[in-house]
This record gives C-alpha cells, sequence and structure tokens, in this order.
C-alpha cells in the first residue's frame, strides 16, 4: 500500500531542499575555523568540498545529500569560494561509492550527529 504524505509538495521542498537565498546561506553555511580544519585533511580538492558539501547539508536542513543528487549552483559556488576552491573541484567526488559513507561516517563521530533510526525513530513515530 502507497504511503500517504501530509505535506504537499512545497512544504517538502521547504524542508528538506537546501537553502538558495544568500542570507540563509550566510547563516547556516559559514564554517567555522575548526571545520576547515576538519575539511583540510581530506585528500583531494574533489573530497574537501564533497567533504564540505555533507557537513553543511547535515546541519542544514539536517539530512545527508542523496548519491547523485544536484546541488544548487549557488551553494556549491558559496561553499567553494568560502574554502577558496572552484566548482570544478568537486569533479570526481564519491566516485568510490565508499567514500560517501566514509564521509558520513566522520561526520557522525567528529560532530556527534546521529541518524534518525532504530528507537530513537520508533519512538517518535508512537
Amino acid at each position: 500500500m502507497p504511503r500517504r504524505s501530509i505535506w504537499s509538495a512545497r512544504q517538502c521542498a521547504a524542508m528538506f531542499d537546501l537553502p538558495s537565498d544568500e542570507a540563509v546561506l550566510l547563516r547556516h553555511y559559514t564554517l567555522s575555523d575548526d571545520d576547515i580544519e576538519q575539511i583540510r585533511v581530506r585528500r583531494g580538492g574533489h573530497n574537501r568540498l564533497g567533504f564540505a558539501l555533507q557537513l553543511c547539508a547535515f546541519r542544514y536542513p539536517g539530512r545527508i545529500l542523496a548519491e547523485g543528487e544536484a546541488i544548487p549552483l549557488n551553494v556549491l559556488r558559496f561553499i567553494a569560494a568560502h574554502l577558496g576552491m572552484r566548482v570544478e573541484d568537486l569533479d570526481g567526488y564519491a566516485i568510490r561509492e565508499e567514500t560517501r559513507r566514509e564521509h558520513l561516517a566522520e561526520l557522525r563521530r567528529i560532530y556527534g550527529y546521529r541518524m534518525f533510526t532504530g528507537h530513537c525513530a520508533r519512538d517518535l513515530k508512537t
């Protein structure tokens, strides 16, 4: 049986889409010195920029980037510029399937993020 959504497509987009205006980008995607230090230890520009994008999406809107998800150009430009990189530096990110998973595991370890699964999810659903 298909699941019924209680949210409209517009409401879902407002909740889960990456930010698009500059004020929201500045508020949620400005990286701290500690963030930049964690990003800089990644090997290769594509891994640094990909890790930064994963970090930003984890923080706001609080989700992981889906495999193959198209990143809005203004978001990509903002984060790349913040790191002194180019948009093209993302090319080749996560060619190895494990890279994305490894980065997500590192983000959870470093920042204490947890996946919304298991008993936490069950408790909120009941």
